[in-house]
């Protein structure tokens, strides 16, 4: 029998590497997408509900990461209170609505969602109200899992359909991966290990453009290094989200 952690990391090395194999490009046309509005002067939102929030978390307010992603991430959208109250208010109507209302998404705008499943009410309508107001429509998605779903919204449509450029995070139906004999549910859901890896490379390509367009990018670094406790003060005051 295998050692159970060997296939874990088998398991998320080979999810990592179909991503590398098939999204590169798309990864680099994503970080180019963000890079352009950023540069004229458009905004740059992030949002997925569940575990799927994490991407935001990911993109937002840490040491290496931009500084000026905005995170739609209300905790209804989270995990914090109660482990499956997202999991109601991302089948709810007209909560996406409300929060790009809010948050203001706006013309040439990009707006990165991500659900694993794409058939939720949340991801799916945030994505018609971002394209309704002129905004493009990043997806980060498991096209396997989508393409064996069916929509939980009235118009049908899942999130791969509707965004202007879709990430396949390259997970299976289900997101777990590890099925182990004796068991009836399979462990090790890859599309938190796939995420890091998505943001990341969407950063990467990010900086490289805005570099190329002569611009420096705007990177947090570590509050937790002795000397670097105002260093970042700047753009929390120009970037630091006041919602």
């Amino acid at each position: 029998m295998k050692n159970r952690v060997e296939e874990v990391f088998e398991i998320g090395l080979r999810v990592v590497h179909a991503i590398q194999d098939t999204q590169t490009e798309k990864l680099t046309e994503a970080g180019q997408m963000i890079a352009r509005a950023h540069k004229n002067g458009h905004r740059f939102f992030v949002s997925g509900s569940g575990h799927s929030h994490t991407v935001a978390e990911e993109f937002y307010g840490r040491a290496g990461g931009l500084a000026f992603p905005v995170p739609i991430m209300t905790c209804e959208l989270t995990l914090e209170e109660h482990p499956t109250k997202s999991s109601y208010i991302e089948r709810l109507p007209g909560y996406a609505a409300i929060l790009a209302n809010l948050y203001g998404i706006g013309k040439e705008d990009v707006v990165l969602i991500a659900s694993n499943s794409g058939r939720n009410a949340y991801p799916i309508e945030l994505a018609l109200c971002a394209k309704e107001r002129g905004a493009k429509v990043i997806a980060v998605t498991s096209l396997e899992h989508s393409s064996r779903s069916t929509s939980r919204h009235a118009s049908g449509k899942k999130l791969m359909d509707l965004a202007d450029l879709v990430i396949d995070n390259c997970g299976v139906e289900g997101d777990s991966a590890l099925q182990i004999e004796g068991m009836k549910a399979a462990i090790c859901p890859t599309s938190s290990m796939a995420n890091a890896f998505i943001v990341q490379a969407i950063t990467a390509a990010c900086v490289d453009e805005l570099l190329a367009q002569g611009i420096e990018p705007p990177v947090f670094i570590s509050l937790n290094v002795d000397g670097n406790e105002t260093v970042n003060e700047e753009y929390f005051r120009k970037f630091t989200r006041q919602y």
